[in-house]
């Protein structure tokens, strides 16, 4: 099991499939493709957790100032003894915190079936994580509720490989099924004609990504996957007084 940690700025654009065309031209000599996937591109396929009232969702609804994610998730095509990576997301004043670990989808679910706790972790950095998973799952009463899957194709800046830029596209939910290696199926929950463009940076945009950005009229706008497809497959069950939650 290995662990990982992350603390950075993410911006997000609401763009059409024409201007990922334009972008990804005039971004070409300032990019290279991400080192996973075939030239940056994979699919990647979450089970996101909810409480029974939907905290979380009201949580990122209203924009409180410090909210979470807790998420099981994927990459491609994973079978039990694949790897998985329990995430902590946390936004906290513009900033977002994540912290994951790496271990087998079998174990993963162990553990969601309160078959094993701690036992799964072997280092000191793996256990504290996996603690705040953990607690945060019971203090929420987390439950899994929703996969969300997606197309990405991702890059980095080659001078700065903090410098990250991703498009997700073919975006697709379901809750009939929450084994996510059965594959990354499920309702399109955005026009196929759009993509959710995010750039992921630990300091402000470069200058030459903003004057790309601002020569193709990208719109700058807050895209909750998780939100958006709650509100097609459970529009009944949520909450609608937001602010009072």
């Amino acid at each position: 099991m290995t662990l990982k940690s992350f603390r950075r700025r993410e911006y997000k654009y609401l763009i059409t499939a024409a201007q990922y065309v334009q972008l990804i031209q005039s971004m070409s000599s300032y990019l290279r493709p991400d080192r996973y996937g075939v030239d940056g591109k994979y699919t990647v396929t979450t089970l996101y957790f909810e409480s029974e009232d939907y905290k979380i969702y009201a949580e990122t609804k209203n924009k409180l100032p410090i909210r979470q994610k807790l998420r099981l998730r994927i990459y491609d095509d994973t079978d039990l003894d694949g790897n998985a990576f329990f995430e902590v997301k946390q936004k906290c004043a513009g900033v977002v915190h994540k912290k994951r670990i790496v271990l087998p989808l079998r174990e993963a679910y162990r553990y969601l079936a309160n078959e094993s706790s701690y036992s799964l972790v072997d280092d000191g950095a793996n256990l504290q994580v996996f603690r705040e998973i953990d607690e945060y799952r019971k203090m929420y009463n987390l439950r899994p509720e929703v996969v969300i899957s997606y197309d990405r194709h991702a890059f980095h800046y080659v001078e700065d490989a903090s410098v990250r830029v991703t498009f997700d596209m073919n975006l697709r939910c379901r809750n009939d099924d929450l084994a996510i290696e059965k594959g990354s199926y499920g309702k399109r929950f955005i026009d196929p004609d759009l993509v959710i463009l995010e750039v992921k940076s630990n300091e402000s945009l470069p200058q030459w990504l903003q004057d790309i950005l601002g020569d193709l009229a990208c719109e700058q706008k807050s895209a909750s996957k998780f939100c958006t497809s709650l509100e097609l497959l459970k529009s009944d069950d949520l909450p609608i007084d937001l602010d009072e939650l």
